[in-house]
Order: structure tokens, then sequence, then C-alpha cells
């Protein structure tokens, strides 16, 4: 059959697989991650794996890569939509207490991308794009320190939140980020 053209039987396998070890990362951690959990993970056969990915650094790369975008999108979209600065100091307060970066799930996942992106260099492009991103979104709205201010108080409330008996309420959040904003760091 000459000039056929024979597309993948699975077109969605590989998004299947990352959000599959994603899964598993929040499940077992990054260290406890193999190729059999996540195939078990997106009900694939474990020879798929290596064909989308040469090894396990590669996979969790493209995962955590997939896992930075996708809170990105989520986290400019909100900065994108606000046509104030009011509305974008709202926009900084939803991300903090909402669920756009702050679920327990991303939570966790962006801890195990922290740690693995400090035994692996090549991993540190990741974090660096998603931070690069999110100074982006912020800074429609504010000057490069603030955003850059706007953006640790962003995952240091978050992370904080995540472990404290009595978690910084949006008010108060609200009342930080008026502060740095105003400050005009």
């Amino acid at each position: 059959m000459t000039g056929s053209t024979r597309g993948p039987n699975d077109p969605r396998r590989r998004e299947r697989i990352l959000d599959a070890a994603l899964d598993v990362v929040a499940e077992h951690g990054a260290i406890k991650v193999t190729f059999r959990r996540i195939a078990e993970a997106a009900g694939v056969p474990l020879g798929s794996l290596t064909y989308y990915f040469d090894d396990m650094q590669h996979l969790l790369t493209a995962a955590f890569t997939r896992l930075a975008e996708t809170v990105s999108t989520r986290y400019g979209a909100l900065l994108e939509a606000a046509r104030t600065r009011q509305e974008a100091e709202e926009a900084v307060v939803e991300i903090i207490c909402g669920k756009v970066w702050g679920t327990d799930r991303n939570l966790l996942l962006s801890y195990e991308l922290y740690a693995f992106a400090t035994r692996h260099p090549e991993v540190r492009a990741v974090m660096r794009s998603w931070m690069r991103a999110s100074r982006s979104s912020l800074a429609r709205h504010f000057d490069p320190l603030t955003a850059r201010a706007l953006d640790a108080l962003v995952e240091g409330f978050s992370i904080h939140n995540s472990v404290d008996p009595r978690p910084t309420d949006r008010e108060e959040v609200a009342a930080v980020v008026r502060a740095v904003v105003g400050a005009g760091v």
C-alpha cells in the first residue's frame, strides 16, 4: 500500500501515560515510580512507555512539564481576564486561596518536582519555565520586582496553608497582596 499513512491506534496514549505518571508520583512519590506502575495506571502495555520515553527521567520531565503547563495556563487565564489592577490583585488572591494552583494534588506534585529537580539539574529547566510563565502573567499588571514577590507569595502561602492548622484566610491573604502591591516592592 503505497502512499498510505497509518496514524497511531491510540492518539492520546502519550498524554494518558503522562497523566498516569503524575497520578503515580502523587500516590507513591517520584522516587518510587516505575514503568510498570505507570503502565498499569495508564492501562497501556509496558512497552508503550519505552516507545515514547527513553528512560524514567525523560518520562518524569515530560510529566512535570505537563503539570507546569496546565497550572500555568489556569494561572495565566485568571490574570489575563483581569482588566484593572484591583482585579489583578483579586486574581492573585484567587490563585492563592482557590484551587487554581493550590489543590492538594498540585501541591504534592510541586513538592515532588522541587525534590526531583534538586537531584536532577536538567529538570530545573521545567521549574524555571514555570516561574517565567507565572511572572510573565503577573507582569501584565505589576512591575517585574512586584511580580516576582507576588509569585513567591503565591507559592509561599500555598505551601504554608497546606500544612498550617489555621491557614491564612482569604481576607488576610488579600491584605498581604495589597501590602506587597502597594509597597511597590
